[in-house]
């Protein structure tokens, strides 16, 4: 796939990047090279290669039983808050 000045410069405005006139054509040129990059990925046959956590040695992720260990002191961590009521935070309406 390859980038025009144009489509860099609709994704710049879409991201909501400032990009320089003369910037446009080297950035063109540079993004479509990853994107080829990205397509020639595309073309490696993974069928039957299982996940692996590291390409060195075999391993497994670490299991931890799935337990509450901390908390049960709302009260104090309100106390970190300006306001607060019903043991919730306070904060002001952003929305009108």
């Amino acid at each position: 796939m390859s980038l025009d000045k144009a489509t860099v410069q609709k994704i710049a405005y879409l991201a909501r990047i400032e990009v320089r006139e003369d910037e446009l054509e080297p950035l063109a040129k540079e993004l479509s090279g990853i994107l080829h990059w990205v397509e020639q990925l595309a073309e490696v046959d993974t069928d039957g290669v299982p996940p692996m956590t590291s390409v060195s040695a075999e391993m497994a992720l670490p299991m931890r039983a799935d337990v509450v260990t901390d908390g049960g002191y709302a009260e104090l961590v309100l106390q970190n808050g300006p306001e607060t009521t019903n043991g919730f935070f306070l904060v002001p309406k952003v929305v009108e």
